[in-house]
């Protein structure tokens, strides 16, 4: 089947009309699915997930009413056409109004059947046909999972307007990648997409890297520097990790957002820049809130749509489609004939805890296609690499432990244990800092000179 042919599901008692609306329906280049009653409807609709349902609305037993309603019940993303009778015609109207995505009266127009289908796939972020390249803004993005497609298609409806998006998910579950296909989809395509990570900076470079700065601003700022807000104008700007930005930075960003004007760092003018802002974060960032380490006000600014990312751990019906995808796109690049991985291999990945998520999940096939030395991955390859990238991603919180404990630790030595001293150092306010010490049992009067 085309990857790119929409998925609809029809649903009539009458097999005749059945038979015809999926003649009509495959001739126009989409891949068809029918059930002759709305309860073998349902089932389908959990065990495929078609992206259109077309149902009649008069039929024994459960109706096309009853069954739109449990599909948005438990899929609230996936739209529904209601066929209907002349006789029931303010029937399907109080339905529209109720949020069927549309409705036909019987006997129809093929042209008006074609017409309402492509109207609600366009609606609902589905492809609108075959030749035409409606998934190409999601194209990177591999799932069959349930609760990914919602995910994508409420980024699908939001793309259109310049409403801010909240991205939340663990690290690795592909959180950048769902802002890009944001961008993809929206009217500001052709436009820049620019990146950072909010937490991979220290603040001070964090301010000029965002807003951008003038020569002569502070050391070493040798020439002027215009910043990712005005690299960005007319585009998107991504902040990921944006719950590890340091709170009087999170003030600049708000009045940014607020006033859509910048001004870089060192300059006494500002710059009018149109940027749509997505941004991401693997914390909790009510509780950051409530911990006083996120601006309650630059919260809502950012979460106007909120997107949550299910690890992968919670998607295992994609670990066979995306280590098959990444495996192919490794082959080639290391210039080997490896075809797949053996049954018991993909057992093995299927069932790992994957901390990492989809990042590890590359990491393990890209060190299981290096060493490989047959076209079938056997199970005892995949299980160390799987060894291997698991203990690197449990030694990377203990090693940042290790350095945060470290770090402090010079810091009191330097100040002979004066905490305003060095929280000032480490651009800390001594409430922060007072918990940083307090997280690694640090004693400031162990460190004052005798």
């Amino acid at each position: 089947m085309n990857a790119l042919r929409a998925s609809i599901l029809v649903v009539d008692d009458d097999p005749d009309l059945l038979r015809l609306m999926q003649i009509r329906l495959t001739a126009a280049g989409y891949a068809v699915s029918t059930a002759e009653s709305a309860e073998r409807a349902l089932a389908q609709v959990s065990a495929t997930r078609p992206q259109l349902v077309v149902t009649d609305l008069r039929m024994g037993g459960m109706d096309g009413m009853a069954l739109f309603e449990a599909i948005r019940s438990g899929h609230p993303m996936l739209p529904v056409i209601i066929l209907t009778a002349h006789g029931t015609i303010p029937d399907a109207v109080s339905a529209v109004q109720r949020g069927v995505a549309g409705y036909l009266a019987k006997p129809f127009d093929p042209r008006a059947l074609l017409t309402e289908v492509q109207r609600a796939l366009a609606t609902a972020g589905g492809p609108r046909g075959a030749g035409e390249d409606g998934e190409g803004w999601r194209r990177e993005i591999i799932t069959r999972n349930h609760a990914v497609e919602d995910v994508l298609a409420k980024a699908r409806l939001v793309a259109e307007s310049d409403a801010s998006v909240l991205i939340s998910g663990e690290s690795g579950s592909g959180k950048e990648m769902v802002a890009r296909a944001i961008h993809k989809a929206s009217p500001r395509r052709d436009r820049p997409f620019v990146a950072i990570n909010c937490g991979a900076i220290p603040e001070p470079l964090l301010e000029s890297e965002l807003f951008g700065h003038v020569r002569g601003a502070f050391t070493g700022a040798v020439r002027d520097h215009k910043g990712l807000f005005l690299t960005a104008n007319q585009g998107t700007l991504f902040l990921d990790e944006i719950g590890d930005m340091p709170v009087a930075l999170q003030v600049k960003l708000l009045r940014v957002l607020q006033e859509k004007k910048v001004r870089p760092v060192g300059s006494t003018d500002s710059n009018d820049v149109d940027v749509r802002v997505i941004s991401a974060t693997h914390r909790n960032l009510e509780a950051e809130m409530a911990a006083g380490n996120f601006r309650e006000d630059l919260y809502y600014r950012l979460n106007v749509v909120a997107l949550s990312i299910p690890p992968l751990g919670e998607r295992r019906e994609d670990i066979p489609l995306l280590a098959g995808h990444f495996l192919a796109f490794l082959a080639a690049k290391y210039h080997k004939t490896v075809n797949g991985f053996a049954p018991e291999a993909m057992e093995l990945l299927v069932a790992a805890a994957w901390p990492g998520n989809v990042r590890q999940l590359y990491n393990v096939v890209e060190q299981s296609v290096a060493l490989a030395t047959t076209p079938i991955i056997p199970v005892s390859l995949a299980q160390q690499a799987i060894q291997n990238q698991q203990a690197e991603f449990a030694s990377f919180e203990e090693a940042r432990r290790r350095f945060e404990r470290e770090y402090l630790t010079q810091l009191l030595k330097i100040t002979e244990g004066n905490v305003t001293q060095a929280a000032r150092l480490a651009k800390r306010n001594r409430t922060e800092f007072y918990k940083l010490l307090g997280r690694h049992q640090l004693d400031p009067k162990l460190f004052k000179s005798r």
